[in-house]
C-alpha cells in the first residue's frame, strides 16, 4: 500500500474477528519495521509486551474498562516508556562512531539525571513515535489498530508485570477488523492549528495536492 493511501486508510478499530490470530514472523514483521521510528540519542526508551494469551488479553480488558477490544484483538500490545533507558550510554550508542559514543555518552547524562519529567516526556515522544509507525505498518499489513489510553496503567503494570520504571504509556490493540471503523468525526482546518512563522500568524495559502 502507498504511503498516503495508507495513512488515509488507518483507522482507530475496535470490534475485531476474535478467532484470528497473528504468527509470531508477522509480528516479527510488525515490530522489525516499528522500531524503525526515531529516538532521541538513538536511546530507544521504548519497551513493548506483546499480549497474545486470551486470559491474560481478560484480564487486561477488566483494567481497561471491559473495552472489548482489548480481549478480542490479535495481539494487545502494551507500549511502555523506559523511564532510565538514557542511562547506560553503551546500550544504545554501541554501534556509533567513537566519537559520536564520546560526545553523546558525555551530553546525555547532563540532559537527563535527575529529571524526572523531562526523562518522562522524552519516554511520551519516544513512545508516540514508535507507536504511530506501528499502526501504519499494520495497516500496511492488512491490519487494523487502536490506540488507547483508556485503562488502569497500575492494574496492567501488576498484569504483564512491569517494574516501576517502565510504565505503561499506551495500548494497541492489533487484529482482523470485524466491523469498519465509524465515520472520522471531522477534522479541525489547518488554518485552526496551523501558523506560519510566529503563533497566530495564520498565512498558509494554497490548495492540498490530493493526487
Amino acid at each position: 500500500m502507498e504511503l498516503l493511501a495508507t495513512i488515509r486508510a488507518r483507522r482507530s478499530v475496535k470490534c475485531y474477528d476474535a478467532s484470528h490470530r497473528l504468527s509470531e514472523s508477522e509480528l516479527r514483521h510488525l515490530l522489525s519495521f516499528s522500531v524503525l521510528a526515531p529516538s532521541s540519542f538513538n536511546m530507544q526508551n521504548w519497551q513493548f509486551v506483546v499480549v497474545t494469551e486470551r486470559p491474560v488479553q481478560e484480564q487486561i480488558c477488566a483494567a481497561g474498562w471491559n473495552q472489548a477490544q482489548l480481549r478480542d484483538a490479535s495481539a494487545t500490545i502494551v507500549l511502555c516508556g523506559n523511564l532510565r533507558g538514557w542511562e547506560n550510554t553503551q546500550r544504545y550508542l554501541r554501534k556509533a562512531p567513537e566519537e559520536v559514543q564520546q560526545m553523546f555518552g558525555g551530553m546525555v547524562p547532563g540532559l537527563y539525571k535527575g529529571k524526572e519529567a523531562f526523562q518522562r516526556d522524552e519516554a511520551l515522544r519516544s513512545v508516540g513515535l514508535v507507536g504511530m509507525n506501528m499502526m501504519l505498518v499494520a495497516k500496511d499489513m492488512g491490519y487494523d489498530t487502536c490506540p488507547m489510553i483508556g485503562f488502569d496503567a497500575a492494574k496492567v503494570s501488576e498484569i504483564v508485570k512491569l517494574p516501576a520504571d517502565v510504565p505503561p504509556m499506551m495500548i494497541i490493540t492489533l487484529g482482523k477488523a470485524k466491523e469498519v471503523a465509524r465515520p472520522r468525526m471531522g477534522l479541525l482546518d489547518l488554518e485552526e492549528v496551523v501558523s506560519m512563522n510566529y503563533f497566530g500568524n495564520r498565512t498558509l495559502t494554497g490548495e492540498v495536492d490530493d493526487s
